[in-house]
């Protein structure tokens, strides 16, 4: 049987085998060809590779006195492919896609136990960071990582898994699943709601709204003065009070009863069972945006992925029975 061998590189980077003994030139140097002739510019070659047009150029002759062909005509400042450069640049350029595909699956393997969930910074911290233990308690192997942003993910360059969307539910060339629906509700802190005696929502008067300006760009999601307005409360002046840019930031500053704040009912569930906050004179108004798992089909496939999102849906499902069995805090109930 025949016997292959395999190419070594030499501690000067020449790659050499046997039993052909052919010596290959420098990745350096086929990597600055591959530059060159992808730019047609030696000055943005020199760029992309953050050396001097004068090393590109030496690379170049380099590269050339080793194969023993031309390989660009020069003109001047301008420069193009011979007929031996466009027959060797195909190979060229395949060899170094080859060589990131490899190192990609490198990588894959080192990720290999690393989720990476995208989700809007006050979900996180709000509804996923409190329930995130129990589903280390049940896949101890698997390691999450919240990437916590308000963009949409790139789940071809941003390494990220899954993702959990607040929105309409449309995301193009994406699996998109249901989670959890949303509403708004009006909270304080108990020991405010005991000082001021919130009976009526004219009563809102004498105490400070808290405005969340969040760019979640719901209509139906009302603000202050919306929900005021649809209840005949035109006399509260709602131009006054803090205002936030994040959800979470509006109900951590109910919490320390700096005043009535206009929730997601979704975020603000886990305080109102831990009686950091208690709602306010009605059930919740419903808005059209709900929660979305959002991922590419191929990567729910994955062991991972899919154990991930089969514990969203159950901690959804959770939530909806415990909605539905527990009383609403009212005003009556802390009078």
């Amino acid at each position: 049987m025949r016997q292959t061998q395999a190419i070594t590189f030499a501690p000067d980077g020449v790659a050499t085998g046997r039993p052909s003994k052919r010596r290959l030139p420098p990745l350096v140097a086929l990597r600055t060809f591959e530059v060159v002739a992808r730019h047609l510019s030696l000055v943005q070659a020199a760029d992309e590779l953050c050396v001097t047009p004068a090393a590109v150029s030496h690379q170049i002759r380099t590269l050339e006195a080793h194969l023993g062909v031309q390989l660009f005509r020069r003109a001047g400042r301008s420069i193009a492919l011979t007929d031996a450069g466009q027959t060797f640049l195909p190979g060229i350029r395949g060899g170094f896609e080859m060589l990131g595909e490899a190192v990609g699956q490198l990588e894959g393997l080192s990720r290999a136990s690393m989720l990476t969930v995208s989700v809007a910074p006050s979900f996180a911290v709000k509804w996923l960071m409190p329930r995130l233990d129990r589903f280390q308690k049940l896949h101890p192997n698997i390691d999450v990582r919240v990437a916590a942003t308000t963009q949409l993910s790139n789940f071809n360059s941003d390494n990220v898994d899954i993702a959990i969307r607040y929105g309409k539910g449309g995301y193009p060339d994406l699996a998109v699943e249901h989670l959890l629906s949303e509403a708004v509700i009006p909270v304080c802190s108990p020991t405010l709601l005991k000082a001021k005696r919130l009976q009526q929502v004219k009563d809102l008067s004498a105490v400070t709204l808290l405005h969340d300006d969040s760019p979640d760009s719901d209509p139906t999601c009302p603000n202050w003065q919306a929900w005021l307005r649809a209840r005949g409360a035109t006399a509260v002046d709602v131009a006054r009070g803090p205002r936030f840019t994040q959800s979470s930031l509006v109900l951590d500053a109910a919490i320390q009863g700096g005043g009535v704040a206009l929730a997601k009912a979704t975020l603000v569930e886990n305080d109102l069972r831990a009686g950091r906050l208690v709602q306010l004179f009605e059930d919740p108004q419903p808005v059209d945006f709900a929660y979305y798992i959002v991922a590419p089909q191929r990567l729910l496939s994955l062991p991972k992925v899919a154990a991930f999102a089969a514990w969203l849906r159950s901690e959804a499902n959770n939530d909806v029975h415990r909605a539905g069995n527990e009383n609403t805090v009212h005003v009556a109930a802390v009078r």
